[in-house]
């Protein structure tokens, strides 16, 4: 079986096993989503999901978001970790946002990846969950994945982007993103044997 037979048979597990995979952070606009993927660096979901709405309630706006001082915004993301640096660059990526862009969150990678603590990661969840733009975002859970099922040797996420950009359709990178997440998360974990997986499975 070839990388490409891989990919399409586990593109067809993944689809039976999560058909709608919902975006894991909670947010409301491109802007809560871009605060939202900043803190989840070295951070789950979860924990981002239960800190956000007590940013939030302060600070939904970029305008809102630098009535705040760095300090303050500090106290309340304390518990996603990294706290000093997050907090410096969310109030200046908000302060930029509104010098630059208009108070508005640019639908460009360039343009996002110029922002305080807005890496290539960063910038393509935002690109594909707020402005619905192909991209192909590989985190932790991805990599792994990627290696483990034979799709890709890449030893960097940059690699193992390519690798996974060439071997599924373009219009189907957002979704199967989400999908191996979520997948990842349930079945192909990084510790133990993942005896149970049904990629792994499938592909001995």
């Amino acid at each position: 079986m070839n990388k490409k037979e891989k990919a399409k048979r586990i593109q067809k597990i993944l689809q039976e096993c999560f058909p709608n995979p919902p975006i894991p952070l909670n947010h409301t606009d491109p802007y809560t989503l871009l605060i939202a993927v900043v803190l989840s660096a070295r951070n789950t979901d979860a924990k981002v999901n239960q800190i956000t709405p007590h940013l939030f309630k302060f600070a939904l706006t970029p305008q809102e978001m630098i009535k705040l001082t760095i300090p303050e915004i500090q106290k309340i993301i304390k518990p996603c970790g990294l706290s000093p640096t997050k907090a410096k660059n969310i109030w200046h990526l908000s302060k930029i946002l509104i010098d630059e862009h208009g108070g508005k969150v640019p639908p460009s990678f360039e343009e996002l990846e110029e922002l305080p603590g807005v890496g290539h990661k960063t910038a393509s969840v935002v690109m594909a969950q707020a402005f619905h733009q192909p991209a192909f975002p590989v985190d932790t859970h991805i990599y792994r994945c990627a290696r483990r099922w034979g799709l890709s040797t890449g030893k960097t996420v940059e690699k193992v982007e390519v690798d996974l950009k060439k071997l599924f359709p373009r219009k189907d990178w957002i979704k199967i993103h989400l999908q191996i997440i979520y997948f990842a998360r349930k079945y192909c974990q990084a510790r133990g044997k993942h005896v149970g997986c049904p990629i792994c499975n499938v592909l001995k």
